[in-house]
């Protein structure tokens, strides 16, 4: 006898509020696909006074600044979370957000803490500055860069190919790729835990599954710590 459809368990569900720069393409394509199930993303869009799209302090400050009416934007939407989907935007300063809000550099340090990765290669769109000012706020956060790279953009992150994300990591230090847990003895001490795609504006997915298979360590991108800012539902699992 078939199974009576109506019987069938639904996941409860969750919502997260999304502040999304206004020519940002990837995060509303990857999202969905490495959120958990019953989590439902909704979107407002910041647009900057400036109305750029090139990463500098009139960008991130105006993305930090349209917060608070992209907030009041979802008051009547009953939210779980609500993140501020540019990781660059959290540690360049700019005006302060409004509370509760969760920006996506605060989402990978989440992530790499609670999985206990603590040594990381970074690879980047960004200008080299802008890399290295991420790679000192993540070790003021507790977390070990030992290699970074960048692609040096300043703006155009959609454009981005999969081949180009393979080859700015293959311009990474060998040893440091490796991973920790395939090197031996003294020399475990220079490989990474975990491989950091900081940028939700580059289309992260089809390179991130090839660096997995290729490294054989975690590769972790901005979007994938947005869609997990949720703890797991009750009962899910691990």
């Amino acid at each position: 006898m078939p199974a009576d459809p109506s019987s069938a368990t639904e996941p409860d569900i969750r919502r997260v509020g999304v502040l999304l720069p206004w020519a940002n393409q990837a995060v509303e394509e990857e999202l969905p696909q490495l959120g958990e199930p019953g989590v439902v993303f909704h979107y407002a869009r910041l647009v900057p006074a400036s109305r750029t799209t090139a990463v500098d302090d009139a960008f991130w400050h105006g993305l930090r600044a349209a917060a608070t009416g992209a907030v009041d934007s979802m008051r009547h939407l009953p939210l779980d979370a609500t993140v501020l989907a540019c990781t660059s935007a959290a540690f360049t300063g700019g005006p302060e957000l409004p509370p509760g809000v969760i920006t996506a550099f605060d989402a990978l340090t989440t992530v790499l803490h609670q999985r206990r990765l603590a040594r990381i290669v970074l690879a980047t769109p960004y200008p080299q500055p802008v890399t290295r000012a991420e790679a000192a706020a993540l070790g003021e956060r507790g977390i070990q860069v030992l290699a970074h790279a960048s692609l040096g953009l300043d703006d155009g992150y959609p454009a981005i190919s999969p081949q180009q994300i393979l080859d700015l990591c293959a311009s990474l230090p060998p040893a440091a790729l490796a991973g920790a847990d395939a090197l031996a003895g003294a020399d475990a001490l220079a490989g990474a835990d975990a491989l950091v795609l900081s940028c939700t504006g580059w289309r992260t997915l089809t390179a991130a599954t090839a660096l997995h298979k290729r490294l054989r360590i975690p590769v972790i991108s901005s979007n994938h710590a947005l869609a997990h800012i949720l703890p797991p539902a009750p009962g899910a699992a691990p």
